[in-house]
């Protein structure tokens, strides 16, 4: 086995070991590990190993995926003692009920609280005071001159230097922002997503990827993660997709604290 293949497989086990080590510590869902992948990483490079320190990597990367394997089914052992119902499950139910017994579960479930309101002899007397106290019309409609203003005509540029028209919609400069990804991605077809996002100065970066989640919840782009490489590409589309009805959309947090922005500037902050 060569030496570069030798570090390729010891830095991927490493990776695994990383991630199985975030999921235990952070008490993150288990089932974001893809146990049969990371088997097959394993089986790929253990026939390989020679030396103690890498046939130890390789034992730890098995004893942390155990671990996983034990979270995932104390999660399942602790889901079905709960009765827990998977929300998809109860939807697909729902979607079969008839209107008519949707509306018997309705009724056997639906508890209206009732309240009560009457005049009693204290409220007439606070309403007679309250009346009495009042001034009489005559007085409160006082009449008051009217102002007069002049009129006059002023431009669209007038209105968007005193904030009250925008220079461009939201819509406009969304549009422009997706033309920009297309243009950086060019034939490769996705881009690092931190390598598009980033920006000479922090505040510009938070700017970019503010409207990067809008690129990928109006359906103008999607996000490609890979986990054991720990990378996260935007690919734009041609045309704009609207995924509602379509599938089941998954929120996926992305961080883009200062420390990141750091990092991906290599340390040197302006």
């Amino acid at each position: 086995m060569s030496s570069k293949r030798k570090k390729q497989g010891g830095e991927h086990l490493q990776r695994v070991i990383d991630m199985c080590k975030s999921i235990e510590e952070r008490s993150l869902d288990p089932f974001n590990v893809d146990v049969d992948d990371i088997i097959a990483v394993v089986q790929k490079y253990f026939p390989e190993w020679e030396l103690p320190e890498e046939l130890c990597l390789d034992a730890e990367a098995i004893h942390h995926l155990a671990s996983i394997i034990k979270l995932q089914g104390d999660w399942v052992k602790h889901r079905s003692t709960s009765l827990y119902t998977d929300p998809f499950l109860l939807e697909e139910k729902i979607r079969r009920l008839s209107k008519e017994e949707l509306a018997t579960l309705f009724l056997e479930a639906w508890h209206p609280i009732i309240e009560l309101e009457q005049i009693s002899l204290h409220s007439l007397a606070e309403a007679t005071k309250y009346w009495q106290d009042l001034l009489p019309l005559s007085e409160r409609w006082l009449k008051t001159g009217s102002l007069e203003m002049e009129t006059g005509a002023t431009t669209r540029e007038e209105l968007v230097k005193l904030r009250i028209l925008a220079e461009k919609t939201f819509l406009e400069e969304l549009e422009v922002f997706w033309e920009e990804l297309k243009h950086r991605v060019g034939r490769e077809e996705k881009i690092r997503y931190w390598d598009f996002i980033g920006a000479d100065n922090y505040s510009e970066t938070t700017k970019r990827a503010y409207m990067a989640s809008f690129l990928v919840t109006y359906g103008y782009a999607t996000l490609e993660l890979h986990p054991l490489e720990e990378e996260i590409f935007i690919k734009p589309f041609e045309k704009p997709k609207s995924m509602l009805g379509k599938k089941q959309t998954v929120s996926i947090p992305v961080s883009v604290s200062y420390e990141e922005w750091v990092r991906w500037k290599g340390g040197k902050p302006n």
